[in-house]
């Protein structure tokens, strides 16, 4: 145990190092940025919304949690069929809750929670929750690959790099999808038994051997529920109505502030399909990808000045981020949780 707290502690020290370093380099150039920041823009971009679209997107942004929720019992449904809707929707909203508090660490929360709520091994519901992030990078990729294919922005407006990223990015949504469908095709033909079969020839230590079987037993458990027709195509229409929403969610906060209502569908598709990817990087706390992928691409990509660009990212953030939050947090204390005690489950795990 010994050995693994520090190899934790010495990530962890990694990980604040390499933080430290980009905060050095990136700190000359942000001092330079605020000291032309235009306070008056930025505080007006908040005076200009219009509260109904903005209260309509936050609406939206926790109905897509519903879809999520429906998703998760459809692959939680080979191992308890009966699963309790509401039992699902307390673990995801504090799951997410912790990754705003937490960042990405506390991912493993809802995974946590879910399988100790239902009494199924831990790893099926990581195994659970990679699927799902199967089946979203899918949605997104779709929905990026459409823009980007579609999306012809005045060249003069854009820099070099925005320009190389446009032109990389079809190239790489187009393999990203491709290995996505292969995924899940592989994930209904390969059998359990076959991969034992290949276990069994490795050459390891017996117990090494035996809990590699344990864990790929608990994984193939976890993705049962991709082997049938019938719940692929459920997950894939869970899948659709939850972005659905989101799409719905954007197209409000677009809405909500007026030097944004001439944006079109594809405009907001382009910007979506930013930040879904921006997503993944997420600080405790302050979140992270999301605001900075925003500012970028409504700044370099749609012309947008700066002050404009930061605030409607907080806005974006807010809404999609942190309007679960006081809905965990009840929830946590009504489960009877600490959050100390959650915040080292990727420890323990």
């Amino acid at each position: 145990m010994g050995e693994t707290i520090s190899q934790i502690n010495s990530r962890k020290l990694l990980i604040w190092l390499v933080l430290a370093i980009a905060a050095a380099v990136a700190l000359p150039a942000a001092v330079k940025r605020l000291s032309t920041f235009d306070w008056v823009m930025f505080r007006a971009t908040f005076s200009s919304v219009d509260w109904r679209w903005m209260s309509a997107s936050w609406i939206l942004a926790l109905s897509s949690y519903l879809g999520r929720v429906l998703r998760w019992q459809v692959m939680l449904a080979p191992q308890r069929p009966k699963s309790k809707f509401i039992d699902i929707f307390k673990a995801t909203a504090i799951g997410f809750t912790a990754v705003v508090l937490f960042g990405r660490p506390g991912e493993v929360v809802r995974p946590y929670l879910i399988a100790k709520k239902e009494n199924v091994p831990f790893s099926s519901q990581m195994a659970a929750w990679f699927l799902e992030r199967v089946y979203d990078l899918l949605i997104v990729l779709l929905i990026f690959g459409f823009a980007l294919s579609a999306f012809e922005p005045p060249a003069a407006a854009l820099s070099q790099g925005i320009q190389w990223v446009l032109h990389t990015g079809g190239k790489v949504v187009f393999f990203l999808g491709a290995g996505c469908l292969a995924f899940l095709f592989a994930v209904a033909w390969v059998s359990p038994f076959r991969t034992e079969a290949v276990v069994s020839r490795i050459p390891m230590p017996q117990l090494a051997r035996d809990k590699l079987l344990d864990l790929l037993h608990a994984f193939f458990a976890g993705m049962t529920s991709c082997r049938s027709p019938k719940a692929v195509f459920k997950l894939f229409f869970y899948t659709l109505f939850e972005w659905s929403i989101i799409i719905g969610c954007y197209v409000c906060l677009f809405r909500s502030f007026p030097f944004m209502s001439h944006f079109g569908i594809l405009d907001i598709f382009v910007f979506l399909g930013f930040v879904a990817f921006g997503s993944i990087v997420q600080l405790p706390g302050i979140g992270g990808g999301v605001q900075v992928v925003a500012v970028a691409v409504l700044n370099e990509l749609f012309q947008m000045p700066l002050e404009q660009a930061s605030g409607v990212a907080i806005s974006i953030w807010v809404a999609t981020w942190v309007t679960i939050v006081p809905i965990g947090l009840l929830l946590a204390m009504q489960e009877g949780l600490k959050w100390r005690s959650l915040k080292h489950i990727e420890d323990a795990g």
